[in-house]
């Protein structure tokens, strides 16, 4: 069988690094929509300004508001045409990220993915979970390709809560260990594909909100 690696195009992991995202926004576009929380711009809406400050690369903020459903992505596609915007950079955790791909497939534009919290392997797959504006699941969009950059500021990892990181160790051993199962079953041929298919799912998909 053969062994597929399927990834981000770039993947920056460092103390500080989300002082540099607006140079490296201005590597990618002239001027990005940043999807975030009003929390998250809180803690760290100023330092991402000050970033896109020193940088050639405009910057417009919107807030989530909460659920990655349809009309969110829709209002969102608005706000990237109307404003020009030609990149889309989520920060904060798994829905902002589903949202931000969604948004970026849609709009036709890359997408940049910050971490806040380390609780979901949403920021590196090619993957959005679309729900209902009331929180029930819709529909999987799979998208043709994977986040351009994805940005871990690791001074803004270490502060986030202790649980979501326990929940994100927690996800990667049910992963590991259904996938080390799913090995070692002896399968006919229809269920060894169908398996094979689920294995990639379980490895893309962000299975902790």
């Amino acid at each position: 069988m053969a062994k597929i690696l399927i990834s981000p195009s770039k993947y920056l992991q460092g103390a500080g690094e989300m002082k540099k995202i607006g140079t490296y926004a201005s590597n990618c576009g002239k001027k990005a929509l940043v999807l975030i929380s009003k929390g998250g711009y809180k803690r760290i809406g100023k330092m991402i300004e000050d970033s896109f400050a020193e940088s050639t690369c405009e910057v417009v903020f919107d807030y989530f508001n909460g659920e990655c459903c349809n009309s969110e992505i829709d209002r969102l596609v608005n706000i990237v045409k109307e404003n020009q915007c030609d990149l889309v950079i989520g920060i904060g955790g798994g829905k902002i990220f589903d949202t931000a791909k969604a948004v970026a497939y849609y709009a036709g534009t890359p997408v940049f993915i910050c971490p806040t919290i380390a609780s979901t392997d949403a920021p590196c797959s090619a993957l959005s979970v679309v729900y209902t504006e009331e929180g029930i699941f819709e529909k999987y969009l799979f998208l043709p390709a994977n986040p351009n950059l994805v940005l871990m500021d690791t001074d803004i990892i270490t502060k986030s809560p202790v649980r979501l990181t326990v929940a994100g160790m927690e996800m990667h051993l049910q992963l590991t260990s259904r996938r080390e199962h799913a090995n070692a079953a002896v399968q006919l041929p229809v269920q060894a594909e169908r398996q094979r298919k689920q294995r990639w799912h379980l490895q893309n998909f962000a299975l902790i909100r």
